[in-house]
C-alpha cells in the first residue's frame, strides 16, 4: 500500500516553527497549505495507470487506425495513405490543448517556486544582524564575511538584491564557478542573472569565439538599457571574473551609435541593411539558428540580435517593413508579432575603447568571492597572454571597483584586513547525506525535534522518489520536511530559525547540473541534401551518372526545373524535380570510381537484375536467422511501475524526441515474449547511455540481472560511476569487472553474481569470460559494439539465447546498419543533438609548435583542459619533453594501457579533478571519458587512424555547450597516402553534430565493402550503390514475408504547367532540394498544407509557380489513389493511363461518361466541350489515327482554335482537380 504523503506547508510556516517551539506540530488544516506534492503523486499514479494500458506506439508492431475518409466509400476509393482533414484537425487541436495545458502547469509551478524562494530570502533577511551588515555594504562601508563557501554566494547576493533592488556585480575567482553561482541565482531571483564571460584574445580565432562575443555584447546592452530606464527595468545581477573585465570593450557611445531600431511601417533599404549587418559582425548563413547570424530571402530578412532570446523575421512590402516576428530557430516557424526590433552590433570591433566597469551604474553593489584567489588566477591568466600590455591590470580593476560599494566573502579573511569582519550568517550542510541507505535517519538526526528542512529536487521524478525515501523519516511524517522542485548546487542552514535547505544531489554526493542556455537547432545528417555538382548519383531507371547541378529548361513555352545527370558518352538526362525521388547519392564501397551507365544500354538492367536475385538469397538467409531467434521464447519484462516512472522522470535533462522514441521502442521489445535484439545508433554524447540505463532499470526491477559489456577499462569505470550515480536512490547492487579490480575482488564479485546478489555488472571482455556465471541474466547491453568481434558477440548470444540484447554504436558498421534498415534487426536512431551541444571545430594541420601553444593557452585561459593523443607508447617520453618545452606553464599527465592499474586509475582521477591541464594519452581515452571541462584535443599522427576511430576520439571533446576544437596533426615531412588524405578530409567535412551515419558511409567508400559486407555482396553494392542495394533487400524481405510493398507515388505528369521553386524565392540550393524531396514523398493533404505554411512563413508570399508546384504534388497523390500512373496531353485530350479498371470505371461514372475509357490502360477527357469522344481502340493505336464519330449537325466553317491557345486559356490544374476531386 502506497504511503500517504503528509500535507505540506509554506516556508513561512517552517521558519515560524523553527523560532517558536510552541508552534503546533500539525499544519494539515492550514487553508494556505500548498498541495503541490499531492498533485505530483496523482500525476504519477495516472502516469502509471496509463503506462499499463496497451499501446500501439513505439515498437512498430501496433498499427495506427486509418482516419475516416473525406467522403463516403461510394464516392471515392479508400486510401489509407491519406489522412482525413477532420482527423488531422482534431489531432492538431488535441495537441494544442495538451501543449497549452502543459504550459499552464509549468507556469503554475514556476509561480509556486518563486513564492517559496521569496519566503526563503525573507528568512535570510530576518537573520540576526544580516540586514545591518548589508546596509553597511550598501553605504560602501568595507565588510568581509568569513567562513563562506561557494554555495553561500548566491543566497547572500539574492537576499541583498531583494532588499535594495540595486544592480549587483558578483566577481568570482574562477570562470568555471561562474555558471554554478549564476544557476543558483536563477533559483532565488525571478529574473535570470547574466554572465559576463572572458573575451577572445590575440591567440583565439574571432569567428570561433562568437558565442562569447555575443554574450558580452548582450550584457553590455542590458546594462546600457537599465541605465536609461532604471525605473521600468529590474536591476541586473552580473556574474563574472577579473579575467573577463581585463579586456577592453566598445564604449557606451559606440554601442549606442551602432544600434539600429526598426519599426513596422518604416521605410528601410534592405540591401543597405544587409551591408550594415555584415559590417557589424553578423555572419550570413542559410538558416539562422544562433545569435549573430542573418540571412535574406527575397523580401524577408532573418536576423538574430545578440540581446534577443529568439531571432527575428522581418518582412518587407516594396521598401516598407510589413511585419516583424520572432521565430523558433529549431523549427524556423514564426511565433509572436512585434512592433519593433533593436539591432546591435554582433562583434567587439572597438573604435572607441572603454572598460567594462564604465557600464556599471553608480549604485552598483559589488561582491568579491575569494579576492586573493581571484587576483592570483587573473595574474596567471595575464602571464599566459601575448602582449599583456594591451590588457587592464587586475590590481587596476580591483582599485576601480572601490568606487562602488564593495564587500568580500571568503573562507579566511585576508591578513591585515581593515574593514569589519563578519561571520557568515548561514551554515554549511555537507554533513547531511551520503549513501541512500540511512538517508532518512540522517535527516532525522539533523532536524531533531523542532528543526525544518526544504529539500530541492531537480524534477518530479526525484521529488516522487524522495517522498518514498522519506517514509521512515519522522520529521517528514510530522510535516517538517518540504519537498520542492528547482535547481540548486548546494544547500545551507539558517541556524537561528532552525531551518535547512538541502539538495538531493548534495545529499547523495552527486555532481550538480549545469545551467541551461539558449537552445539552437540541430539536425541529423542527410547526405543527399549536401549533393554537389560532380558527385556520383544513381538513377533508379538508368544507372550511375554524375550530378551536374539544377537547370531551368523551357518546354512548350513553359519553364521547368530539372536535375542534370551526365551518363556515359556525355549523354545528359534532365530529371524533373517532381521525380527527384528517383535519384540517390552513390556510395559503392569501392576504392575505384565506377563506370558510368549508358543510356539505353542493357548493362544497368543486368546489374540491377543480378543484385535483385542476390538480395533474395541474402534476405532468405537473414530471415532464417531472424526466425531462429524469434522462435525462442524470451523474457516478458514487467510494464512500467511507480519506481520506473520515478527513475525516468528524474532524468535531469529534457529528452530529445529521438530518445523518447528509442526508449518507447526498447521497452516495448522488452515487454514482448520474443528476445530483443535492438541496435541503438547515435553520435557521441547524444544520450545512448540514458536509454540503456532505463532498459537496465526495467530488467532489474523485474527481477533479472544486467550485464554491460564495454571495450575499454576506462569506459567501464565511467559507466560504473554513471550507473551508480543515476540509480543512487534505488536499492540496486552495481558491480564492476575490469583489470582495475584485484583478483580477490573479482572472485568475490563472481560469487555474488552467481548467487544473484549483484543486479548490474559493468565490465570489459572479462564479463564474457567462461568463468562468469549469472544467477538469472535478463539483459545484455553492448556498448561500442563495433569494437567487439563477431565471434565474441555470437558466443554471448548462444550462451544466453533468451536474453534481450541492446547494442549501442556511435559509428555503426555498414553490415549492422543494413541489417537494421531492412527490419531483420530493430534499430533506433538518435539523430538530434542535445540543445546546448556545439559542433566540434575540426582542423587538419601539420605539427606546428606555435599552433599547439596558442591552442593550449586558449583552452587554459578559459579554465579548460586538453587531450593530446599519441598512440606509440615508446615515443611518449620524448613528446612529453617537447610539450613541456612548448607550454612550460601547463601541468601534464601521461596515461596509457601498459601502466600499472592503480597508476592509470590515479592519472584519470587527477585529470577529472582538474589537477592537470593536459592529458598525454593513447587511444585508451577513445571511449568513455566524459569531462565537460576538456574541450581541446590534438591527435598526433592522425593519418594512422581509421575514420570511425578519429570520429570516436573527437567525441571526447565538445560534450558541453563550450566551443570545442580538434586538431588532426600530421608530420611535416610525411607524404599522405590517398586513403589517409581521404580519411582526414572526411573527418574534417563531417564535423557537424550527428555525423556518425555520414562517417559510416564514407568509411564504406574508403575501406571498400568486401570485408564489411562480404565479397559476394560487395560487387552488387558497387554496381547499384549502397542505398539501392538496401532498398532491393528491403523489397525482397517484404516479398518473402508477404508484407505489402510501400506505397510509392510514381505518377508521371506531362502537362505544360510552370511548377517550380524560383531561385529568387528559395535561393539556397540545399533548401530547394529538401523541399523538392519532401514534396516527392508526400503522403497526406495535411503535409502539403504544412509545407505551404512553412514556405509562406520562411520565404514569403507564394509566387504562382510555387502555388502550382503544391497543387501538382496534391494531384500526383490523388492520381495515385485512383491508380492513375500518367496524366498528359495528346492532341486535344487529357490522357490518363490507369492500372485498376474498377477505379477507372468509377471515375468515368462519376463524370457522366465525359471521361471515356478507350482500352485496357487509357481513358480520355476532351479539352474542347464540343470535341467528339474517342472511339474505343487498341492500346497501340494512337489517338490521331482513330476514326472520329461523325457529328449529327454540320460542322461550323470556323477554323479550330490552336491547341496551344486552348491550353493557355484552360486552367489545367483546376480541371484536373475537378476530375480527380476526392
Amino acid at each position: 500500500m502506497k504511503a500517504k504523503r503528509p500535507k505540506s506547508r509554506t516556508l513561512a510556516d517552517f521558519l515560524k516553527r523553527g523560532t517558536d517551539p510552541s508552534a503546533p506540530d500539525d499544519f494539515h488544516d492550514d487553508p494556505n497549505a500548498i498541495e503541490s506534492i499531492e498533485l505530483t503523486l496523482e500525476k504519477h499514479a495516472s502516469s502509471e495507470a496509463s503506462s499499463n494500458k496497451p499501446s500501439n506506439s513505439g515498437d512498430g508492431k501496433g498499427v495506427r487506425k486509418k482516419a475516416p475518409s473525406r467522403s463516403s466509400a461510394s464516392s471515392r476509393p479508400s486510401a489509407g495513405s491519406v489522412d482525413s482533414f477532420d482527423a488531422e484537425r482534431k489531432r492538431a487541436e488535441r495537441a494544442a490543448q495538451i501543449k497549452q495545458s502543459e504550459k499552464l502547469d509549468h507556469d503554475a509551478k514556476a509561480i509556486q517556486l518563486r513564492a517559496k524562494a521569496t519566503e526563503l530570502l525573507d528568512g535570510i533577511l530576518d537573520l540576526k544582524g544580516f540586514e545591518n551588515s548589508i546596509r553597511r555594504w550598501s553605504r560602501n562601508d568595507p565588510i568581509c564575511w568569513e567562513g563562506a563557501w561557494l554555495g553561500a554566494v548566491a543566497p547572500i547576493t539574492a537576499a541583498t538584491w531583494r532588499k535594495f533592488q540595486r544592480p549587483i556585480l558578483v566577481v568570482l575567482s574562477q570562470h568555471q564557478d561562474v555558471e554554478i553561482v549564476a544557476r543558483d541565482l536563477d533559483f532565488f531571483l525571478e529574473h535570470n542573472c547574466e554572465v559576463f564571460p572572458p573575451a577572445s584574445d590575440e591567440i583565439a580565432e574571432d569567428a570561433l569565439q562568437q558565442a562569447e562575443v555575443i554574450q558580452r555584447l548582450h550584457v553590455l546592452s542590458h546594462l546600457q538599457s537599465y541605465t536609461k530606464n532604471s525605473k521600468q527595468l529590474d536591476a541586473p545581477v552580473i556574474v563574472t571574473t577579473i579575467q573577463a573585465m581585463m579586456h577592453d570593450v566598445p564604449s557606451p557611445s559606440q554601442l549606442e551609435n551602432d544600434r539600429r531600431r526598426l519599426r513596422v511601417g518604416q521605410r528601410v533599404d534592405l540591401a543597405k541593411l544587409k551591408d550594415w549587418l555584415a559590417d557589424n559582425g553578423y555572419r550570413t548563413t542559410t538558416s539562422v539558428q544562433m545569435a549573430g547570424e542573418f540571412t535574406a530571402r527575397g523580401g524577408i530578412l532573418d536576423v538574430f540580435p545578440p540581446d534577443c532570446s529568439e531571432p527575428r523575421r522581418i518582412e518587407w512590402f516594396d521598401d516598407e517593413i510589413e511585419s516583424i516576428r520572432s521565430f523558433d530557430p529549431m523549427t524556423q516557424r514564426s511565433s509572436t508579432r512585434l512592433d519593433q526590433v533593436d539591432l546591435i552590433a554582433a562583434d567587439e570591433a572597438i573604435k572607441d575603447e572603454a572598460s567594462f566597469l564604465e557600464f556599471l551604474p553608480k549604485e552598483t553593489m559589488v561582491l568579491v568571492h575569494e579576492p586573493i584567489a581571484a587576483l592570483h588566477h587573473s595574474e596567471a591568466y595575464l602571464a599566459r597572454i601575448p602582449f599583456p600590455e594591451r590588457f587592464r591590470k587586475p590590481t587596476e580593476i580591483l582599485k576601480t571597483l572601490q568606487q562602488h560599494a564593495v564587500a568580500q566573502i571568503t573562507q579566511l579573511a585576508i591578513e591585515g584586513y581593515t574593514g569589519e569582519l563578519l561571520q557568515i550568517p548561514i551554515g554549511d550542510v555537507q554533513r547531511i547525506g551520503g549513501e541512500m541507505e540511512g538517508l532518512a535517519k540522517q535527516v532525522d538526526q539533523a532536524l531533531g525535534k523542532n528543526r525544518t528542512a526544504l529539500v530541492v529536487c531537480i524534477n518530479e521524478g526525484e521529488l516522487s522518489r524522495m517522498h518514498d525515501l522519506m517514509q521512515e523519516c519522522r520529521a517528514y511524517q510530522e510535516g517538517r520536511v518540504l519537498l520542492e522542485l528547482g535547481l540548486l548546487s548546494a544547500g545551507f542552514e539558517l541556524p537561528p530559525q532552525g531551518a535547512f535547505v538541502l539538495t538531493l544531489n548534495q545529499m547523495l554526493r552527486r555532481s550538480t547540473l549545469r545551467r541551461s542556455s539558449k537552445r539552437h537547432a540541430s539536425r541529423a545528417i542527410d547526405s543527399f541534401l549536401d549533393l554537389k555538382p560532380g558527385d556520383l548519383v544513381v538513377h533508379l531507371s538508368h544507372g550511375i551518372g554524375i550530378y551536374l547541378g539544377m537547370e531551368m529548361i523551357e518546354k512548350h513555352g513553359q519553364k521547368f526545373e530539372h536535375l542534370t545527370i551526365e551518363f556515359d558518352g556525355g549523354t545528359k538526362l534532365y530529371v524533373p524535380t517532381t521525380k527527384i525521388d528517383l535519384i540517390q547519392r552513390y556510395v559503392g564501397g569501392t576504392k575505384t570510381r565506377p563506370k558510368l551507365a549508358k543510356i539505353g544500354g542493357q548493362a544497368w538492367v543486368r546489374q540491377k537484375k543480378a543484385a535483385e536475385e542476390s538480395v533474395v538469397d541474402m534476405a532468405a538467409e537473414l530471415l532464417e536467422l531472424q526466425a531462429q531467434r524469434r522462435s525462442i521464447s524470451g523474457i516478458a519484462f514487467k510494464p512500467d511501475s511507480v519506481w520506473q516512472t520515478q527513475f525516468d522522470t528524474s532524468f535531469p535533462y529534457e529528452e530529445t524526441a529521438d530518445q523518447l522514441t528509442a526508449i518507447a521502442a526498447t521497452k516495448a521489445d522488452m515487454m514482448s515474449t520474443r528476445p530483443m535484439e535492438r541496435l541503438l545508433c547515435g553520435d557521441v554524447g547524444f544520450g545512448k547511455t540514458e536509454v540503456a540505463m532505463r532498459a537496465a532499470f526495467k530488467a532489474v526491477e523485474s527481477g533479472y540481472q544486467v550485464a554491460v559489456l564495454v571495450p575499454t577499462t576506462v569506459l567501464a569505470e565511467q559507466h560504473y560511476k554513471t550507473f551508480k550515480a543515476r540509480m543512487a536512490e534505488f536499492p540496486f547492487e552495481i558491480a564492476k569487472l575490469n583489470r582495475f579490480i584485484s583478483a580477490s575482488q573479482q572472485r568475490e564479485t563472481l560469487k555474488r553474481l552467481a548467487r544473484g546478489q549483484v543486479d548490474i555488472v559493468v565490465g570489459t571482455h572479462r564479463v564474457a569470460s567462461m568463468d562468469v556465471q549469472f544467477y538469472n541474466l535478463g539483459l545484455l547491453i553492448i556498448d561500442e559494439e563495433q569494437k567487439f568481434g563477431v565471434e565474441l558477440k555470437e558466443r554471448l548470444k548462444r550462451s544466453n539465447q533468451n536474453v534481450d540484447v541492446l547494442s549501442m554504436s556511435a559509428t555503426p558498421i555498414p553490415r549492422t546498419l543494413h541489417m537494421s534498415l531492412v527490419g531483420v534487426r530493430d534499430i533506433s536512431n538518435l539523430e538530434t543533438a542535445p540543445e546546448e551541444r556545439m559542433a566540434v571545430e575540426t582542423r587538419v594541420a601539420r605539427f606546428d609548435e606555435h599552433l599547439i601553444r596558442n591552442a593550449i593557452l586558449r583552452e587554459l585561459n578559459r579554465d579548460g583542459q586538453v587531450y593530446f593523443v599519441h598512440n606509440r607508447i615508446e615515443d611518449m617520453p620524448v613528446l612529453l619533453s617537447r610539450l613541456q618545452r612548448i607550454v612550460p606553464e601547463a601541468r601534464i599527465l601521461v596515461g596509457h594501457g601498459q601502466m600499472e592499474e592503480g597508476a592509470l586509475e590515479q592519472v584519470m582521477v587527477d585529470f577529472i579533478e582538474h589537477r592537470a591541464d593536459i592529458l598525454l594519452a593513447t587511444t585508451i581515452i577513445e571511449s568513455g571519458l566524459d569531462i565537460p571541462n576538456a574541450n581541446t584535443m590534438f591527435i598526433d599522427e592522425a593519418d594512422r587512424y581509421g575514420l570511425s576511430e578519429l570520429h570516436q576520439l573527437r567525441g571526447r571533446v565538445g560534450r558541453y555547450k563550450h566551443q570545442a576544437y580538434c586538431y588532426l596533426l600530421v608530420d611535416k615531412r610525411k607524404h599522405l597516402s590517398p586513403d589517409s588524405a581521404r580519411r582526414l578530409h572526411a573527418i574534417e567535412e563531417f564535423s557537424q553534430l550527428g555525423a556518425g551515419f555520414g562517417i559510416a558511409m564514407r568509411d564504406l567508400e574508403i575501406r571498400g565493402a568486401g570485408n564489411l559486407l562480404g565479397t559476394q555482396q560487395s560487387g552488387h553494392i558497387a554496381a547499384v550503390g549502397y542505398e539501392l542495394y538496401c532498398q532491393l533487400l528491403e523489397n525482397a524481405v517484404r516479398e518473402l514475408t508477404k508484407q505489402p510493398q510501400k506505397l510509392e507515388i510514381t505518377v508521371e505528369l506531362n502537362i505544360p504547367i510552370e511548377a517550380y521553386l524560383p531561385s529568387e524565392y528559395v535561393p539556397e540550393m540545399r533548401h530547394k532540394i529538401d523541399i523538392y524531396r519532401r514534396l516527392s514523398r508526400i503522403q497526406s493533404i495535411q503535409s502539403i498544407e504544412e509545407i505551404k505554411q512553412e514556405l509562406e512563413d520562411r520565404f514569403g508570399k507564394l509566387p504562382p509557380p510555387v502555388e502550382r508546384l503544391l497543387a501538382v504534388s496534391q494531384l500526383r497523390m490523388d492520381a495515385t489513389i485512383w491508380s492513375i500512373q500518367y496524366v498528359g496531353i495528346e492532341d486535344e485530350f487529357l490522357v490518363f493511363h490507369y492500372t485498376d479498371r474498377n477505379r477507372a470505371e468509377q471515375l468515368a461514372k462519376k463524370h457522366n461518361g465525359r471521361l471515356r475509357i478507350v482500352d485496357q490502360t487509357s481513358c480520355y477527357w476532351p479539352l474542347r466541350p464540343d470535341k467528339p469522344q474517342p472511339q474505343r481502340g487498341t492500346a497501340a493505336e494512337p489517338i490521331w489515327r482513330r476514326t472520329p464519330v461523325e457529328p449529327t449537325q454540320p460542322a461550323k466553317i470556323e477554323p479550330p482554335e490552336p491547341i496551344e491557345k486552348l491550353i493557355q486559356r484552360t486552367d489545367l490544374l483546376a480541371l484536373l482537380q475537378s476530375i480527380l476531386q476526392l
